[in-house]
């Protein structure tokens, strides 16, 4: 059996077991009705300064037993689309399950190809995980790590992903990680997320990413998002909720420099 290791485990959340999940239950100790969703966008900061807007979202979010998780590629390792040859993921709560038939699906329908070197060190899908878990212990996830794609191969793998949740005989949920907009005044970027996230709770991926590419918006993760976008729209997706939107100022208390974080639900 093949081991992913946590690579930010006691950076970017804590590295004691009950910590963790302590920190997690906290977040998503929310007197919320959970219903079934298509798609939330989740933030990926340590969870201090982004924690509450995950938490929020997945209270709101029906966690089923397949998730598959879209993130960015922060470093330049492994290939720019990438799914994961690894059995499991591993935790200080544990090990969860990837999804080999689904991703064995998507695979088989885009330009993705399994490379562990491309999340060996990466976080934006590492960060999540413990909160799909605590939402459901069954969870097993398709983590998908994607570079700077054109527009057109971002439309073919979500259009693929829609397929195959089409085609399941059992929900997925599609579960994309982003940050904002990084280190600028808290005005400005409330101004410009606020344009992006216009164009997510519209579900136009299309114009989001013209949106973000064509005013400098640090939205690190636009390549999943859109993606995911055009999974959602495929698969008939209708409601959006901006579940929460706050910045790192609340909990470093400095404006100056300010990285935004969105959590949204799409049903």
């Amino acid at each position: 059996m093949i081991k992913r290791q946590p690579a930010v485990a006691g950076i970017f959340y804590p590295s004691d077991r009950d910590e963790l999940l302590k920190e997690v239950d906290n977040y998503l100790c929310l007197d919320t009705s959970p219903r079934p969703a298509i798609m939330a966008v989740l933030p990926h900061a340590g969870y201090v300064y982004s924690g509450a807007t995950a938490g929020a979202v997945l209270a709101n979010t029906v966690v089923p037993n397949r998730v598959i998780l879209l993130g960015p590629k922060h470093r330049s390792l492994g290939i720019r689309g990438a799914t994961a040859v690894a059995d499991v993921w591993s935790f200080p709560f544990g090990d969860v399950l990837i999804d080999r038939e689904t991703t064995n699906k998507i695979v088989a329908l885009t330009s993705l190809k399994p490379d562990d070197l491309a999340h060996r060190e990466e976080h934006s899908l590492e960060v999540e995980v413990p909160f799909l878990w605590r939402r459901n212990p069954s969870v097993k996830i398709t983590p998908i790590a994607l570079g700077l794609h054109k527009i057109s191969e971002l439309k073919e793998i979500g259009q693929a992903i829609a397929q195959v949740i089409s085609q399941s005989s059992e929900p997925i949920l599609i579960a994309t990680s982003t940050d904002m907009s990084h280190q600028i005044p808290i005005n400005e970027a409330a101004r410009l997320d606020n344009m992006a996230i216009e164009q997510m709770l519209a579900i136009n991926p299309t114009k989001l990413y013209e949106t973000v590419f064509s005013n400098n918006i640090t939205m690190c993760g636009v390549i999943p998002t859109t993606t995911a976008l055009f999974a959602a729209a495929a698969l008939g997706a209708t409601e959006t909720s901006l579940i929460n939107y706050t910045t790192s100022a609340e909990a470093s208390g400095d404006t100056s420099q300010v990285v935004g974080y969105a959590g949204i639900v799409i049903r």
